[in-house]
């Protein structure tokens, strides 16, 4: 039998406060082709461990994709989890990480969703607001929307589209195997995302800066326990 997590009910008043909150952030929201000369490409990830975080940020070289840094903070998770509102949960301590790395990326790759949210405002574009940087979500799911299975060939596309609007791609990174979605977050168009998920994607599935970021969640999450 499946085992489904029961959560305490939320606030109503938090969760109003978040959604305001929320709202505010994405009228700062900028979608566009990003100026940046790409030399450096960042991915990040958080791994929770009962009422703590642990968060990670991996620096790799472009396009060469050479791991350069990887850097961690744990903490304490600072709110309950909310369906749609999980940023606010990750948030803080990826800053935290984030302040860690000596050479600051270009672009950051989250595991995640950017504009591909209920809102429009996921992890990569609250994290993107924040820090004034170019970010992405690369999403192994989808929150919302719809869309055809792209071809089974690599490198296939389909749109993923909610209300209408085009909110992200689906891509078939590896043949057969199946898609990711990379949404916009901030400073960045839906198109660019789309070439850097393919551009950095090697043997796996995952592109690099995602499946590196996962990995190193998971060595120092055993470092923590």
């Amino acid at each position: 039998m499946a085992y489904y997590p029961t959560y305490p009910p939320v606030d109503p008043e938090l969760v109003k406060s978040l959604t305001a909150r929320q709202n505010e952030l994405q009228k700062q929201v900028i979608l566009q082709k990003p100026d940046f000369d790409l030399r450096f490409i960042a991915g990040c990830d958080s791994s929770f461990i009962g009422e703590n975080i642990l968060s990670v940020f991996i620096l790799l070289s472009y396009p060469d994709l050479q791991l350069l840094e990887k850097v961690w903070h744990y903490g304490e998770v600072e709110l309950p989890y909310i369906p749609g509102f999980l940023a606010f949960r990750e948030a803080p301590n990826l800053l935290q990480a984030y302040k860690k790395l000596t050479q600051k990326p270009d672009l950051i790759m989250v595991d995640g969703h950017g504009i591909s949210h209920p809102r429009r405002m996921g992890i990569a574009s609250h994290l993107g607001v924040h820090l004034q940087k170019p970010t992405m979500g690369l999403a192994k799911e989808i929150l919302v929307g719809k869309f055809e299975m792209p071809g089974p060939e690599q490198g296939a596309l389909s749109p993923v589209l909610h209300r209408n609007e085009h909110i992200a791609n689906a891509i078939r990174t590896k043949e057969k195997v199946k898609p990711v979605f990379a949404s916009a977050g901030h400073l960045l168009d839906l198109e660019t995302a789309t070439q850097i998920a393919l551009a950095t994607t090697r043997k796996h599935k995952l592109p690099e800066p995602t499946r590196l970021a996962d990995y190193y969640a998971a060595v120092f999450k055993a470092d923590v326990k």
